[in-house]
């Protein structure tokens, strides 16, 4: 078999295709270039330069064939052009899910196969497995084997998350050579083969463009143009009519014997330090046991649930203004009125440059603790922002994922209109694992959170998962969410 591995100059690619060589396939290496700019990065200019010279020297150690193909013309157009409509309609989108999709899985993979090549490996710590039935046989669909996306044995570096939107015919011709492998042993793997690439760092930011300054990046194509950032209180939520909604509707479906009121903040301080729940006994994919009641849930109707999913906006707070004068001489100055529901506490270079939950780059002071971007209206170009972790305004507990935003990997589990299942879900890399009840209805999917979630962000994936059922290597598992195979995702 032959085999093209997408040779980046990382050590994690590195390995994949030493480890191919090692086991006898036909291996050769293909460089890709998607990205020429360097405005708005905070790299060296040449940096892909670097990546090519040490993956071509990688290539020559392990004896493979090199190529390089430039891709940046699909890359603008599939990827980073999305990226700015995206940023531009005050959504945040995940560049390297769609780098995957669309260009190593697709552009990438078609290349290597005018070249002969029969997969594509890549150095993605997740892996492939056949899905199997009761019997031990592998699932077939329209003729096809099914297959399924398992999380990489490392919990740490497992980016499954990143390949959640490839299909079936994508997954058929990959290939995860490191998958079962840890960072460690990775990087043991490579200085005992003595890969230059051992010593290699790795990448960080945007797939294949690397850190960037992302208001000046994203200044290539958006305007920057001045607003008001607008501090909302925690009064506010008890005179919205949302919020309010979003409590009441909670705390009806409820299931009989859960303790006390609903809860509608988070109870973690960030991802790494995120409540998820302990391995034990799974049913349906997820813990057992559920803080709310199926039947009430399935009670509710499309409108409702739509509703639910929707986060409380703050359009309705207004400023008014007063006159005074100040200093010896008197001067007439305006100022804005005191408001019990909020503040205008600083500006911004445009509200398309924020995302929620972002802390760092307002340049706000004077507060005990750190502000948050909790909504941005794009239209009015403010951004709303909010002190603490614990602002009510930073958690919620519904999501909706639009029917056409919809992917299932593995088709054959595809969910029917009314049917109510229970996954875990992430909703960023690195996030552990989450419960929560997916409600599939004609007018989207809903992911109702067991406990709510911090910066849930418009344009971004969430990826459900399902437990590893009657698995030795669950029960051998140090970490439950390494057991688990990815089902679907979307954009939320």
């Amino acid at each position: 078999m032959k085999v093209c591995v997408g040779l980046s100059g990382g050590v994690d690619s590195s390995v994949a295709a030493l480890l191919l060589k090692q086991q006898g396939y036909d291996v050769f290496a293909m460089f890709m270039q998607n990205w020429h700019d360097t405005e708005g990065t905070l790299h060296g200019d040449c940096e892909w330069e670097e990546d090519k010279f040490v993956a071509e020297m990688v290539a020559r150690k392990i004896g493979i064939p090199f190529y390089f193909i430039d891709l940046s013309n699909e890359y603008r157009q599939r990827v980073v052009d999305y990226m700015f409509d995206e940023y531009s309609k005050g959504r945040t989108p995940n560049p390297d899910v769609l780098c995957n999709r669309e260009i190593k899985f697709d552009a990438f993979l078609k290349a290597a196969e005018k070249m002969g090549a029969d997969m594509v490996a890549t150095g993605h710590y997740c892996r492939k497995e056949p899905a199997l039935d009761d019997e031990g046989h592998q699932i077939m669909q329209d003729g096809k084997p099914v297959w399924r996306i398992l999380a990489g044995s490392d919990p740490n570096k497992d980016q499954s998350y990143f390949l959640c939107q490839l299909t079936q015919d994508q997954l058929s011709k990959a290939m995860f050579p490191i998958g079962d492998i840890c960072k460690p042993e990775v990087r043991h793997l490579a200085h005992e083969a003595d890969l230059p690439s051992a010593e290699k760092k790795d990448s960080q930011g945007i797939c294949f463009v690397g850190k960037v300054d992302l208001p000046v990046f994203l200044q290539q194509k958006l305007k920057s143009v001045e607003g008001d950032v607008i501090e909302v209180y925690d009064a506010y939520f008890s005179e919205s009519e949302q919020y309010k909604f979003i409590h009441d509707t909670l705390d009806s479906i409820l299931a009989d014997g859960s303790l006390g009121d609903v809860n509608l903040v988070t109870d973690y301080i960030s991802d790494d330090k995120s409540a998820h729940s302990e391995a034990g006994s799974f049913e349906g994919g997820c813990a057992n046991v559920s803080v709310y009641d199926f039947g009430k849930i399935a009670a509710l109707s499309d409108g409702q649930l739509k509703r639910l999913s929707e986060p409380v906006t703050y359009g309705d707070i207004h400023f008014e203004t007063e006159t005074y004068r100040s200093g010896k001489h008197h001067v007439k100055k305006t100022r804005y009125k005191e408001n019990p529901y909020g503040a205008v506490v600083g500006r911004h270079e445009g509200a398309q440059f924020y995302t929620i939950g972002q802390r760092k780059g307002l340049n706000i002071g004077g507060h005990k603790d750190s502000l948050f971007v909790i909504s941005t209206d794009i239209d009015k170009n403010i951004i709303y922002v909010g002190e603490g972790h614990r602002h009510k305004g930073l958690s919620r507990s519904c999501l909706r994922v639009a029917p056409e935003e919809i992917h299932w990997i593995r088709e054959d589990l595809r969910m029917e209109v009314d049917e109510i299942r229970r996954y875990r879900v992430r909703i960023r890399y690195r996030q552990p694992l989450q419960d929560a009840t997916l409600i599939m209805r004609e007018n989207g999917l809903y992911i109702l959170f067991d406990a709510p979630q911090r910066g849930i962000t418009p344009g971004q994936f969430a990826a459900w998962y399902a437990p590893l059922e009657n698995s030795k290597e669950a029960s051998d598992s140090l970490h439950p969410d390494t057991c688990t195979e990815m089902i679907g995702s979307g954009v939320i």
